[in-house]
């Protein structure tokens, strides 16, 4: 298993304990979450690559982990992910270019997953 497949497990088993602590909140969040990102005006690929983008420039690696493989699993290209990051450094400077990296990474290793 990638470091980022074990990152987005850990994540996902954290979201279901704080889940049994904040049940209303997580509940909320879940239904807010899965009523933004369907198909809309905008597909839910484009929203994963808006939501990965915010990650990228606000420098949050659990969630950057978790849109790209979301955005895998909903067939974003590696060019799209890839212009993603482009945009996020155009808009978060250098450090986006630190956590594009990240990004870059977590989809290579999502996709060497895959090919297993």
């Amino acid at each position: 298993m990638t470091n980022s497949e074990q990152t987005y497990n850990e994540l996902m088993k954290g979201m279901r304990d704080l889940g049994s602590h904040i049940p209303e909140t997580l509940v909320s969040f879940n239904k807010m979450h899965h009523a933004i990102i369907k198909d809309e005006k905008l597909s839910h690929q484009t929203k994963e690559l808006i939501a990965l983008g915010i990650s990228i420039a606000i420098r949050c690696e659990g969630c950057i982990i978790t849109h790209t493989k979301e955005a895998m699993k909903n067939g974003v290209s590696i060019d799209e992910i890839s212009e993603t990051i482009g945009v996020s450094v155009m808009m978060g400077g250098a450090p986006s270019i630190v956590y594009g990296i990240k990004a870059l990474n977590a989809m290579n290793e999502f996709l060497k997953e895959d090919k297993n």
